[in-house]
């Protein structure tokens, strides 16, 4: 018979994978308490990080619809659920694990399939989503205004051109004025 505080916390992790737009698995061997501490601020508010016991993870994942992360609940695993952005998360968690041996990042799950160490790294390597839109926006500003300058070229042409045949009539008139009175003294 199982115990009911392992199924509530079986039940608490298939809620964190089902609300998760993703997820990160880590080691987190030899890190102290106030160092976990410091790793849970510096994810924000888009995140939580959870130390939990391996069969209960693989039962949650099972629940959860989550296929692909057996091979990484090895050795102590903490899993940090990702309702935010995942690139903030991802980065977060990457430079923690630069400054501290401790934390091993082993792989994610991210839209329906398992992520390995590599696709995480190249995810925390992604620029934010503020940044992506900004440059997004200002490419479009930019062919915006080609447009607007290729639409206006026609009509800066047609003046242009019209300018040049005033002239040119100006010109021949001019011409015509300055013969006639040649030809009316001979």
């Amino acid at each position: 018979m199982a115990r009911p505080d392992k199924v509530a916390a079986v039940e608490e992790i298939a809620q964190n994978f089902r609300g998760a737009s993703a997820s990160v698995v880590t080691e987190y061997r030899g890190l102290t308490m106030s160092q976990l501490t410091t790793l849970r601020r510096s994810l924000g508010d888009g995140a939580t990080y959870r130390v939990a016991k391996n069969t209960l993870v693989k039962r949650a994942a099972e629940d959860a619809g989550v296929d692909g992360l057996e091979q990484l609940l090895v050795g102590p695993t903490a899993i940090t659920f990702i309702t935010g952005e995942p690139v903030d998360a991802a980065k977060a968690l990457r430079d923690f694990a630069k400054a501290n041996q401790g934390l091993v990042i082993k792989g994610g799950y991210m839209d329906g399939r398992a992520l390995t160490v590599a696709e995480v790294n190249q995810l925390a390597d992604l620029e934010s989503r503020e940044v992506l839109l900004s440059k997004l926006a200002g490419a479009m500003k930019g062919t915006m205004a080609k447009a607007a300058g290729l639409f206006a070229a026609p009509a800066s042409q047609v003046a242009r051109l019209a300018q040049a045949l005033a002239d040119k009539q100006a010109a021949g008139a001019e011409a015509d004025t300055t013969e006639a009175p040649a030809d009316a003294e001979s």
